[in-house]
């Protein structure tokens, strides 16, 4: 079996796995006053960050190319790869993963798994190292893809907003509109549900009681098991790193990685958006 993996740009790849052989990206564009940016290509994060602050209009996203996802696939069989996994953004913000299980019956000379992530960003990124683990331990497809869904089935992230707009307006967010009257006197903390969808899963009424229930929060999973933990903010780097001090304080370990979201992410989530994300530990 020669594995090769797919995914997008708003998976955060592990550094070591950035560049590597078997791993393939593709771009998700920005649009932001009628204008197309690819972060990483015409547009860096702090410039994404810069144009959605001056501009009157919310930025929105388009899907990934099927075409160009097509051409990959063609492009993976051409190179001698037998197997191909696809990991993309959360099913339940993005049409795209639904959009491409036809593409499995349009390439029977490969083997291809599509699963839904369920999430995005470190996370993501987690599912694929873990997978790129398995394959150099020798594990078939078929275990491969088992550890696979028991990681997904076990990962998800708990997000902290300043500005629920963006989720509300751009229809990410799957039952916001009861907040819509009441935007300025809470601070809900929203999560991945088991569909991948993001909903408030608490309201809180201040920003310094949301943080400590973050923290409460990973103690809790930290207690059920071996897992990744993850910080990862969107142009909140100052909420991110008193995030982190809270949660040494709380007793647990350095153990975080921490990342930025991509700006498709961003354009969902909003400026100073801070998230933790935690995947289960599959050996």
């Amino acid at each position: 079996m020669k594995l090769a993996i797919v995914t997008d740009n708003t998976t955060a790849i592990p550094e070591p796995l950035q560049n590597h052989d078997d791993l393939y990206v593709l771009n998700i564009p920005v649009i932001i006053d009628n204008e197309t940016y690819y972060e990483g290509i015409n547009m860096s994060l702090d410039e994404f960050y810069q144009k959605m602050s001056e501009s009157q209009e919310l930025p929105k996203t388009s899907q990934p190319s099927l075409t160009e996802l097509d051409e990959i696939l063609s492009d993976i069989h051409a190179s001698g790869y037998t197997h191909v996994i696809g990991l993309f953004l959360a099913g339940g913000i993005s049409g795209f993963w639904q959009n491409i299980q036809f593409l499995i019956d349009e390439h029977p000379e490969l083997t291809i798994a599509f699963p839904d992530s369920k999430i995005a960003s470190v996370p993501t990124g987690n599912m694929i190292e873990s997978i790129m683990k398995w394959n150099d331990n020798g594990d078939s497809f078929e275990t491969i893809l088992s550890k696979l869904h028991t990681k997904i089935d076990g990962t998800s992230a708990y997000i902290l907003v300043d500005d629920l707009n963006h989720l509300v307006k751009g229809g990410r967010l799957s039952n916001g509109s009861a907040l819509l009257g009441n935007l300025l006197s809470i601070k809900p903390i929203l999560n991945f549900n088991d569909e991948g969808k993001i909903v408030v899963f608490e309201k809180i009424r201040t920003e310094k009681k949301a943080m400590k229930r973050l923290v409460d929060l990973l103690n809790e999973k930290a207690k059920e098991g071996d897992f990744e933990f993850s910080i990862i903010n969107a142009n909140g780097a100052k909420k991110a790193a008193t995030l982190k001090d809270l949660l040494l304080e709380s007793g647990l370990s350095d153990c975080f990685t921490e990342a930025n979201f991509s700006s498709v992410v961003g354009a969902h989530l909003g400026s100073n958006a801070v998230a933790i994300g935690y995947s289960p530990i599959i050996e």
